[in-house]
């Protein structure tokens, strides 16, 4: 579904401030697995998504999506296939307008439609069935402008709106991480389930351990733009948090150095 093949990034080449992020990245998800991410500050988790996703191009390698290669495809386009979720609850949808108004936004990533005015009843109708399997009462708050949600409502409904036509790609960049526990472990079941049901490839960063190997079907660690550890099956099901902290030492030769990794 998604590999990434010898994928090189150097920010501010030839100036003092010249950043080597990917040297020689290599990369293959098969369809319909769920990948969580770990690692310290900078390892270089966000970035790999931002090269995925497009925000910049590489300066060599390349990405290919569901069989296309879409290594100098514009963001805007590999928006239509990729969806994507950011730490922080404001991003990825408009505030100003209202929960119906956002889901249509997300519908048009569709290609068999095109923008018309207005919402007909049929898609009010589909909005209301797909907002009240999140359990949230949203689907009697269409009206309701998202700005007046709070974190984790509007995290859920960023969520469904990324999947709301099934992308090829699910991106999820620390989506929980600034909600309070209780809500983001909902939020965090919620991801399962739609993951699941319409068996969505994605890929999941995440700042505790423990839901790196309880989540999704391999765990990959990265230090220094590279993929220090890649866990699966029963390797991966007999990992204890201890134990993978001992194999990132051993494998980048230091100790995990992120707080909120340590102490989640």
């Amino acid at each position: 579904m998604l590999t990434l093949s010898h994928i090189r990034k150097t920010f501010n080449p030839h100036t003092a401030t010249e950043k080597t992020v990917f040297s020689d990245l290599s990369l293959h998800l098969a369809p319909g697995e769920f990948v969580t991410i770990i690692g310290s500050n900078g390892a270089g988790k966000s970035t790999l998504f931002n090269a995925i996703a497009g925000s910049f191009l590489l300066d060599g390698g390349h990405v290919v999506l569901d069989g296309k290669d879409i290594t100098f495809l514009p963001e805007y386009k590999r928006a239509t296939q990729i969806g994507r979720l950011f730490q922080d609850p404001l991003k990825g949808t408009a505030p100003s307008m209202t929960i119906e108004e956002n889901l249509s936004l997300a519908y048009l990533r569709s290609k068999r439609r095109v923008a018309s005015f207005g919402i007909s009843a049929r898609e009010r109708t589909y909005f209301r069935e797909k907002l009240s399997t999140l359990g949230l009462g949203l689907e009697d708050r269409l009206t309701t402008k998202v700005g007046l949600l709070s974190g984790g409502q509007r995290q859920a409904l960023t969520l469904m709106m990324a999947t709301l036509v099934t992308p090829k790609l699910l991106l999820l960049d620390e989506h929980t991480a600034a909600l309070d526990p209780a809500t983001a472990e909902k939020v965090l079941e919620l991801t399962r389930k739609i993951v699941e049901e319409n068996k969505i490839t994605c890929m999941m960063i995440t700042h505790n351990i423990r839901s790196s190997l309880e989540l999704g079907t391999r765990t990959l660690m990265m230090d220094n733009g590279q993929i220090v550890l890649d866990l699966s099956g029963p390797q991966r099901e007999g990992m204890t948090v201890p134990r993978l902290l001992e194999l990132f030492k051993e494998a980048s030769a230091q100790e995990l150095d992120n707080d909120r990794i340590l102490f989640s």
